[in-house]
């Protein structure tokens, strides 16, 4: 390695330590705005998932196949959709939410939906139907069974929630357009890596891809401690 990408680095790892404010406010947008789209998603695609899952009612197969075919549309796409919801023009327009953190939150939450409830569905696909139907016929309430589902399937049903973030949390497509990529406001860490490296501070870009890198490891180590956990129990 070189001492240019060495006084890259160093640079990038001072802004993170110094807590540069501008840096900090970026990653404090992606993560609040992330959270949100996630914390409002998450228990209606989880129903929705276990329903695909465990009901049969009519239009399941379009339902499930709606769902497949939402989670391949390219996030740029989805940020067309809701621009247009929330245009001056749009359906949506008078709640002016267009280039504000709830426009974002909307776009994630588009993005974010459709891979809960495919994994969640697979996840309780997986699991042997005889649980939940002995636990009913025991006379155990709905919730009661449902939580006894969960708990064995905590693992595939943490890694849904752990992969919808990360989709969300790196996308640029819809944040970009929705958001508009306003300094303080809606620029959040991918934006602002195209940004910096468009401008060639690639000092700031790499303070901001640490951050993911970051996370990623520690999301990833702490999955693979909950597989190590479970997978004895499993045989």
């Amino acid at each position: 390695m070189n001492e240019g990408w060495l006084a890259l680095i160093q640079q990038a790892l001072s802004l993170l330590f110094s807590l540069d404010p501008e840096v900090w406010s970026i990653i404090s947008v992606s993560f609040s705005v992330s959270f949100a789209a996630l914390a409002i998603t998450l228990l209606p695609s989880m129903v929705l998932g276990f329903l695909l899952a465990f009901a049969r009612f009519p239009g399941r197969w379009l339902v499930t196949n709606l769902v497949q075919t939402l989670q391949s549309i390219p996030t740029v796409v989805i940020g067309l959709l809701v621009y247009l919801l929330l245009t001056r023009m749009g359906p949506l327009g008078d709640l002016k939410w267009l280039f504000t953190q709830k426009g974002m939150i909307l776009g994630q939450m588009l993005i974010c939906a459709p891979v809960l409830v495919a994994m969640s569905q697979a996840a309780f696909t997986s699991v042997d139907r005889r649980a939940w139907e002995t636990s009913r016929t025991l006379g155990a309430p709905a919730l009661s069974a449902i939580w006894a589902v969960c708990r064995e399937l905590k693992v595939p049903l943490l890694l849904a929630i752990v992969a919808a973030f990360s989709r969300i949390l790196t996308e640029i497509g819809c944040s970009m357009m929705v958001g508009g990529n306003i300094a303080g406001v809606t620029r959040n860490i991918p934006t602002a890596i195209a940004l910096e490296t468009s401008k060639g501070d690639f000092a700031q870009a790499i303070a901001l891809g640490l951050v993911l890198l970051v996370l990623a490891l520690i999301l990833n180590f702490a999955l693979g401690t909950l597989r190590g956990k479970a997978e004895p129990r499993s045989h």
